[in-house]
């Protein structure tokens, strides 16, 4: 199992013992004081810890979300990262994002569109330590390629690969296989695993940036 970052501890919460980060609850997950439960089955990201994949974070990095939606799972992440830039294209949730920022000094929701990176170029900074992307669309390796620009040579990729999103008519190991491929332009991928066991025809990724 690797090691988790910095400000994710496991809790007994509800009397089952459950990922979990402090700070002001989001989506109406159980709570324990100022600790509260980070559910993988709501969470990509919550899952690639669960099953113990190497994410690399520590705790306090700069962070680039992608496909932050209401902020489910950026939240958490802003409770324990460094600043952290959650995009989201679709105007509703990203008011729900809004929300969650309020009581999160160091989430920034951006209303921008993650195939677009030149749109928020100006507002992320550059040498981001972590890119999250959980986007629900075709073209996720492009929209990963797109986004290195704002990733540190050292940086980390933690991807959640939808193979539904990405070609309903195919079978999801030859839609993984397609776009770890893709991906191998500019990232060298370290580590993958199938998230099933919360996320089914999901895959989890993490790379880095080739130099």
């Amino acid at each position: 199992m690797s090691e988790r970052p910095v400000g994710v501890e496991r809790r007994e919460i509800d009397g089952a013992e459950r990922l979990a980060t402090r700070g002001e609850p989001v989506y109406g997950e159980p709570t324990d004081g100022a600790w509260r439960a980070w559910d993988p089955h709501r969470s990509k990201l919550g899952a690639m810890l669960e099953l113990g994949m190497e994410t690399g974070l520590e705790g306090g990095e700069t962070v680039l979300y992608l496909g932050a939606a209401s902020g489910t799972t950026v939240s958490h992440v802003a409770d324990f990262a460094g600043p952290t830039y959650a995009v989201e294209f679709a105007p509703r949730p990203a008011r729900d994002l809004l929300s969650a920022a309020d009581s999160r000094p160091r989430l920034f929701p951006l209303l921008k569109d993650a195939r677009k990176p030149e749109t928020y170029a100006h507002v992320v900074e550059s040498d981001v330590d972590v890119v999250v992307q959980d986007v629900a669309t075709r073209g996720q390796a492009r929209v990963a390629l797109e986004n290195r620009r704002f990733l540190a040579d050292d940086g980390r990729l933690l991807l959640a690969v939808k193979a539904r999103s990405e070609d309903v008519t195919h079978n999801p190991e030859d839609v993984f296989e397609d776009v770890s491929a893709e991906l191998e332009s500019g990232y060298e991928v370290l580590e993958s695993r199938p998230l099933d066991e919360y996320h089914v025809d999901h895959l989890g990724v993490v790379a880095r940036p080739r130099s």
